[in-house]
């Protein structure tokens, strides 16, 4: 009887261990996200920089068209300083806009070409009016 005892003892724990062998685990992976920030580089310009911008406007013929405050033909400069974020990529943007003119980013009527400014000038002009927010 002690024999049978053991016996049996002995072949089910033979059967749990080969059932535990059989059964495969769930693995559960963490997966994580990773969020990617990007920058705005806000470039401020020297004071000078801005001087020598609202100087270089009022030589140009760009006061023809628009004021400081008022939507004349093109819009007011300040509405283009709220639409505009003063970053490096933005003058850039909007020097090539002066530079070569163009339409449809504030209506139908085209802003003529300015080719004989220097880039130079049309940047500080743009720092000038991107820092009146």
């Amino acid at each position: 009887m002690k024999r049978t005892i053991v016996l049996t003892s002995f072949i089910c724990a033979m059967l749990v261990a080969n059932l535990s062998f059989g059964q495969t685990t769930k693995k559960t992976t963490t997966v994580k996200k990773t969020t990617t920030v990007t920058k705005t580089v806000v470039s401020k310009p020297s004071a000078a920089d801005l001087v020598m911008g609202k100087q270089a406007l009022t030589k140009s013929d760009c006061l023809a068209c628009h004021k400081e405050d008022t939507k004349v033909i093109g819009p007011a400069y300040i509405d283009v300083a709220k639409k505009y974020a003063p970053t490096e990529a933005n003058y850039d943007l909007l020097v090539k806009k002066v530079i070569a003119g163009g339409s449809g980013n504030w209506g139908t009527t085209p802003m003529s070409p300015h080719p004989s400014l220097p880039p130079t000038d049309v940047k500080k002009m743009v720092q000038y009016i991107l820092s009146l927010k």
